[in-house]
């Protein structure tokens, strides 16, 4: 197998404030702004065309979000999937699929070309026992879980342009699946292992798919990102000079600047740069709410 070319791009930063665990960056196509989260502060931010910065704390750990049809957010909390109401800031619950279970909470998510929105759950026990998930969440509240158990952090979700693939990562277990995916079902197929992680390839994080069907992880704690064929051979490196992202999304006018969240580490405050990239991201999905 030919070895990734191995690129370092040049950025630039988008915010001035430090970020714990900056997570689940995603384009709004119709406004221009960039919405993401960091899981600790906890809190949900909109970065707007304008430059502006507008904040909306959250009462728990937030791990990730998602557009919906209407102007609402859903977001994803260790209480359960939430929608934001950005012009007044209100919470409205719609459901939890964890059911409060111990040492869970949810992680990353993401609406899916069904219209739904699928959330994972990271086990939160130390050491950890295998008990993550991932759920597939129905406008209407009612929700079906899809993987259970044998997993320790449901991570990496995107799917391929014509929505018949679904990218999923155990990032914790170092390793990438892709299954069968019916756009119009939801339903999924069994898991086909893409690629097991070295410990300098980073933890498989959060990810997206672009254009040409070509998946791009966040490599946390290598300092990276690694962008995959669709057949799984790792075609490139994007090197980073801080050692945490953990999650790109393709934005822009044209879809193709790379926004990429960040963690605190020992070596950087926890951000949101973007770059440019070679090719168009797939356009965002939104909940059918």
């Amino acid at each position: 197998m030919t070895a990734p070319r191995i690129i370092e791009p040049a950025f630039r930063q988008m915010i001035d404030v430090p970020l714990r665990v900056g997570e689940s960056p995603v384009w709004d196509d119709r406004t221009g702004d960039l919405w993401f989260v960091d899981i600790l502060a906890p809190a949900v931010f909109r970065l707007r065309q304008s430059g502006t910065l507008d904040r909306f704390d959250m009462p728990a750990p937030v791990g990730c979000l998602g557009l919906c049809e209407s102007d609402v957010v859903a977001v994803g909390l260790q209480t359960g999937v939430h929608l934001l109401n950005p012009a007044t800031g209100k919470l409205e619950r719609l459901c939890d699929p964890d059911n409060g279970r111990a040492d869970s909470r949810l992680n990353d998510g993401k609406v899916g070309p069904d219209g739904h929105f699928w959330v994972g759950t990271r086990d939160e026990a130390v050491p950890q026992t295998g008990n993550a998930r991932l759920y597939r969440v129905a406008p209407d509240g009612s929700f079906e879980c899809l993987i259970d158990g044998n997993m320790l952090t449901s991570n990496g979700l995107a799917w391929s342009p014509d929505g018949r693939r679904m990218f999923h990562s155990d990032s914790s277990g170092l390793l990438l699946h892709v299954f069968d995916f019916d756009p119009k079902t939801g339903a999924i197929g069994l898991a086909q292992r893409l690629h097991d992680f070295a410990p300098d390839e980073g933890r498989p994080d959060g990810a997206a798919t672009d254009s040409e069907g070509f998946y791009w992880s966040a490599g946390v704690g290598g300092g990276r990102i690694n962008r995959f064929s669709p057949d799984g051979d790792m075609v490139e490196v994007y090197a980073l000079p801080f050692k945490g992202p953990t999650m790109p999304c393709f934005g822009g006018a044209d879809l193709k600047t790379l926004y990429v969240t960040s963690l605190t580490t020992d070596n950087a405050v926890g951000t949101v740069i973007a770059m440019d990239a070679p090719v168009a991201g797939v356009p965002v999905h939104r909940f059918a709410i």
